[in-house]
């Protein structure tokens, strides 16, 4: 049975995380080509930290959300590729945080029996992002020598599991604690690099030891690629480390967006710069699907990829989730429970 009604959190004003309410709104209906999903999960994620503080022109008021699992209870009359009432169901889509959603097929997946909700929603932006980086931004190649900053965040830790352990890469991690280097250890770096976030005063270049530890594996050559969700911070080191021919790939810009620069820059060792988007290698169901199954793949198997939910919030301590995720205390995939939340 659907509700008439759907809780949600909405951000009415720009601000911080106090701005995130709750509040109850009709139950979306679903266009003839959407279903209608009761939400289990929803995915937490730095882009709706972006969308609530206006670093992206979203438009107020707005829920957030990207991502999640559930069970559809609706299908519009001209929904193809078989999906049904009762199906478990993981997706992309918009405006997450609430009961109900109502969901495109494009990017709709029906989940095994053998994948939970949990993992459903993970694999969503993390899993799949972190696949499209290792597979179409730069292909890894066995024996590549590659450096993932923020290696112990949702799409690092993923990165790096199929970096090492599918592909045959050496892994590189920078993180910003000894306990996130643990953690990213544990997921399949060989090597860590703790870099602070707030470096000692009068550090001049706080990713020196990195440098040094690249000259140092490589032989002075560089790396193979970079993958880079940090950006401003980072992007003159990443210069520095790579190789001749090497890729930089830009997927996020934690710590600000790259500052202008010349292209001539890149001349000096053939460099080439990828910013990429999730959502562009995924414009169709079939691409979606396509992505989406070697996804599944990813969690079969002796080598299977650990999806590392870190921590799930009850849907009233939204907030706090959002607060815990800009002070960088947070690791892995973070989850908002919906279904059975108070």
């Amino acid at each position: 049975m659907v509700n008439a009604t759907s809780r949600v959190i909405r951000v009415e004003t720009r601000g911080p995380a106090s701005v995130l309410t709750h509040t109850t709104i009709p139950c979306p209906t679903p266009k003839s080509t959407q279903v209608l999903v009761k939400v289990v999960f929803a995915g937490i994620n730095f882009i709706d930290v972006n969308e609530r503080i206006g670093a992206y022109p979203t438009p107020v008021p707005f829920t957030p959300g990207r991502e999640g699992a559930g069970e559809i209870v609706e299908v519009g009359s001209e929904v193809q590729h078989g999906f049904k009432v009762g199906d478990r169901v993981a997706f992309l889509g918009l405006a997450t945080y609430a009961d109900y959603v109502a969901v495109d097929t494009v990017n709709l997946a029906k989940l095994p029996d053998s994948v939970s909700y949990e993992d459903g929603a993970a694999l969503m932006i993390q899993g799949l992002t972190a696949l499209s980086l290792a597979t179409k931004a730069y292909p890894i190649q066995r024996g590549d020598i590659i450096v993932i900053h923020a290696a112990a965040g949702g799409v690092g830790l993923i990165l790096s599991q199929i970096a090492s352990r599918r592909l045959g890469a050496t892994v590189i991690g920078t993180v910003s604690t000894e306990e996130k280097a643990t953690l990213a250890r544990a997921n399949g770096a060989h090597h860590v690099v703790v870099v602070p976030s707030t470096p000692a005063p009068g550090t001049k270049n706080p990713y020196e030891p990195l440098e040094a530890l690249v000259n140092q594996l490589t032989n002075n050559k560089g790396v193979h690629a970079v993958f880079d969700s940090v950006g401003k911070a980072t992007f003159e080191s990443d210069l520095v480390i790579a190789r001749r021919s090497a890729t930089l790939v830009f997927y996020g810009f934690a710590s600000g967006i790259v500052p202008d620069f010349n292209i001539n820059r890149l001349t000096a060792k053939n460099l080439k710069v990828t910013r990429i988007s999730l959502y562009n290698y995924m414009t169709t169901f079939e691409e979606f699907d396509e992505l989406y199954k070697e996804g599944l793949e990813l969690l079969k198997g002796e080598d299977r990829i650990k999806l590392e939910v870190s921590k799930v919030y009850d849907f009233k301590d939204i907030q706090q989730a959002h607060l815990d995720l800009e002070g960088r205390k947070t690791t892995g995939k973070l989850l908002l429970k919906v279904a059975g939340s108070n």
